[in-house]
This record gives structure tokens, sequence and C-alpha cells, in this order.
């Protein structure tokens, strides 16, 4: 399991960097790109929103932190098995940010935007999992 959340966490980053040398390279890096930041749609939990490009998703773990009293719905699936662990995910989209940091000018407009909307698909969901005083919601193994 450990192995498919570093390729997640991962590709993203390479596919930026690689993104960066498309121009001399004979592959498409672009469309390389856009794959790596579909596959985020697919690992979404919760309430799907209306522009999700990943079709046959639909919306799932709608009441995650019910039996607390909170909501915890929403971030992304660890290696598509239906568990949302806090630190994979907060690792995730550190490198997925800084990757837009440092590479966002040299992305398409609208991958630039659908990398920034994932983003913030995890860090809504891990603020909600601080955002109660004294308290820190997580998965335990």
């Amino acid at each position: 399991m450990a192995s498919c959340s570093r390729v997640r966490v991962l590709l993203p980053v390479c596919c930026c960097f690689l993104l960066a040398a498309a121009s001399a390279a004979r592959h498409d890096y672009g469309d390389a790109l856009a794959k790596s930041i579909l596959f985020f749609e697919g690992q979404r939990s919760g309430r799907l929103p209306t522009d999700q490009r990943a079709s046959w998703r639909g919306d799932s773990a709608l009441s995650d932190g019910a039996a607390a009293g909170v909501d915890l719905e929403g971030g992304y699936y660890d290696a598509g098995d239906n568990v949302k662990f806090g630190f994979p995910m907060a690792f995730t989209a550190t490198m997925l940010a800084w990757s837009v940091v440092e590479f966002g000018d040299s992305m398409p407009a609208d991958e630039r935007g659908h990398a920034a909307e994932a983003v913030r698909w995890a860090t809504d969901y891990l603020l909600k999992t601080i955002a109660h005083p004294g308290v820190i919601f997580m998965q335990a193994s």
C-alpha cells in the first residue's frame, strides 16, 4: 500500500518536472500531466462536484465523522482502498502544490486550475480534521 501512495505522490510531481522539458522531448508530457491530475478526481471521497471529470465515480463516504457529530466528508482515498490517511494526503497535497508553484507558469491554464482544485480538495478536508479545538481526527490502522 505504501508504494502505491508514493507512486501517487510522485507521479504529479514528476510530470510537472517533465513538462518543463517537453519541448526537447518526443513524448507528450502534457497528456501525462493531464492524466496524473485526473487521477486525483478518481480518488475523491465525499459529495462530488458537478464538474467532476471522472464520471464513473459517485458520491461516497457522506457520513464520515457523523458518529462524532462532525463533518469529515471529503479528502482522498489512499491507493483505492476506501481509507483516508492524513499524512500521505497532506504530503501529496504539499508536493502537488509545490509543483504548481514551481512550474504552474509552464502548465496549460486549465490543467493548472485542475491541479489547484486537487490541492483544495485535500486541504479543505484536512482543515476539517483540525477544526475542533483540542481534537484531531485521523485514521487509525
